[in-house]
């Protein structure tokens, strides 16, 4: 099979497979190309209340697939940024599901989720140094925010790699599961995820992006005042029942 990224919808969950088992599932310049529209899609769709990226196998992503590159460096951050950076704005709760090595690119996918599960045995690692590519700001900024200046600069500087045990320690993952129970707890996860608000998700991720204009905060009260989450959050708990959220982002 020709590398690609899969992807399927189903429980309101969408899940995007990174698929180049010839490789460790690095990325292609296709698939860096076509994860941005392939992300608009599914923002777009309604059905979609949460998104987990993993990888095919048992590698989630050993980054760009160096040999499809003349390896310059307008290619490789030229492909990874935008790719980059469409994950991160996604605008619904995303969580990448590692196992395996997450290196480079990969791990630049990885950290642009709102959350990381790894299962043990995985391996962590920012790699620019080993081929002289300097690591474009918003990727170093996002992983600063992310594991500190400290680890940061570890990984940076030295490119190696991290277990699992570190990734936790240091915030790069945020759970690590035993061999065997990852996509069971991440099928867990992901169906709490989309029975949540999606008004307290879109607008807590927008706020935790970064400090919030005047007029966005003006926004998110007055979604809040229009919709009906609230009245339907109390009166579930109040009923001891699941609460039925229907809030959906205005048009335009």
């Amino acid at each position: 099979m020709e590398p690609c990224l899969e992807h399927e919808v189903a429980d309101g969950i969408a899940t995007v497979v990174i698929r180049h088992p010839a490789k460790r599932n690095a990325m292609t310049p296709g698939m860096w190309q076509a994860l941005p529209p392939l992300l608009d899609r599914l923002a777009a769709d309604p059905a979609v209340g949460a998104l987990v990226l993993t990888g095919h196998g048992d590698t989630f992503c050993a980054g760009a697939d160096i040999g499809s590159l003349n390896a310059t460096y307008e290619e490789t951050t030229g492909l990874a940024l935008p790719a980059e950076e469409a994950l991160a704005a996604f605008p619904k709760p995303t969580l990448a599901a590692v196992r395996g090595y997450c290196v480079g690119g990969g791990c630049q996918l990885a950290a642009a989720c709102d959350l990381r599960f790894a299962e043990e045995g995985a391996r962590f690692g920012i790699t620019p140094a080993k081929l002289g590519i300097v690591y474009s700001p918003g990727s170093t900024r996002r992983l600063v925010e992310l594991v500190g200046p400290a680890t940061a600069k570890f990984l940076l500087f030295s490119g190696e790699l991290i277990d699992t045990e570190r990734a936790l320690r240091t915030g790069l993952v945020d759970e690590v599961l035993p061999a065997g129970g990852l996509d069971k707890r991440v099928a867990e996860f992901a169906r709490v995820l989309v029975s949540r608000s999606r008004l307290t998700q879109t607008a807590a991720k927008e706020f935790a992006a970064g400090p919030a204009a005047p007029d966005r905060v003006a926004h998110w009260r007055e979604q809040a005042q229009l919709s009906e989450e609230a009245a339907e959050g109390i009166a579930a708990f109040l009923e001891r029942r699941v609460p039925r959220f229907g809030w959906t982002p205005p048009a335009g």
